[in-house]
């Protein structure tokens, strides 16, 4: 019942007021990100949401847009910003996700929305994390993020599905604020960014 009636009125109600409260951060990031490079300081990027449909996910934009000589996209590592790396860090990159939350693309709990490419990898099991909406912050996130493995972090993504609850969501809102303090899991152990998701072979 949780899931079906009230999740949604709850996510537009706390997405709301909690916009409201982190907005002069808001503007702060966003003119910390025009001041150096006069680029766009958001980062809209295709993703799949509920029963795989497609939306523009909206982030803080924390890399340069640098190629190489071949016209090939530079690795994370080279394009991620002295500030875009400290935004990241505290996780801060992610606020502008609460418009999404407003749109109804997205809940405030819920599997992390991904690329659209990964869509004809998964296998039945891990095509389950899109029977709900995606979320800024879930259940995988809380327990471990970037620092396990996708298989570790599907099998928690449908636990999530199985096991959803008004509990449950507020307990990972409690987690993530921990984990933020903290700022634990922001990387995979050896790299910048969680290395992408390749099939199951």
């Amino acid at each position: 019942m949780y899931s079906k009636f009230f999740k949604a009125s709850l996510d537009k109600i706390l997405g709301f007021f909690f916009l409201l409260i982190v907005m002069p951060l808001f503007v702060l990031i966003v003119i910390i990100l025009i001041f150096p490079d006069t680029e766009n300081p958001f980062f809209f990027q295709e993703r799949v949401g509920t029963g795989g449909k497609v939306f523009k996910i909206i982030k803080f934009k924390t890399m340069k847009d640098l190629r190489d000589k071949n016209g090939r996209i530079l690795p994370d590592k080279e394009r991620l910003t002295k500030t875009g790396s400290l935004i990241r860090s505290a996780s801060l990159d992610e606020l502008p996700q609460i418009i999404n939350v407003l749109k109804g693309d997205m809940s405030l709990i819920g599997p992390r929305p991904l690329l659209v490419s990964y869509l004809p990898l998964y296998n039945e099991h891990q095509a389950r994390r899109h029977e709900v909406k995606p979320g800024i912050t879930g259940w995988a996130q809380v327990n471990g993020r970037n620092a396990i493995s996708w298989q570790e972090k599907f099998d928690l993504d449908v636990w999530y599905v199985d096991n959803i609850s008004f509990r449950l969501d507020m307990k990972i809102l409690f987690k993530t604020v921990i984990n933020i303090v903290k700022r634990t899991g922001i990387n995979s152990p050896d790299a910048t960014t969680m290395k992408p998701f390749t099939g199951n072979n």
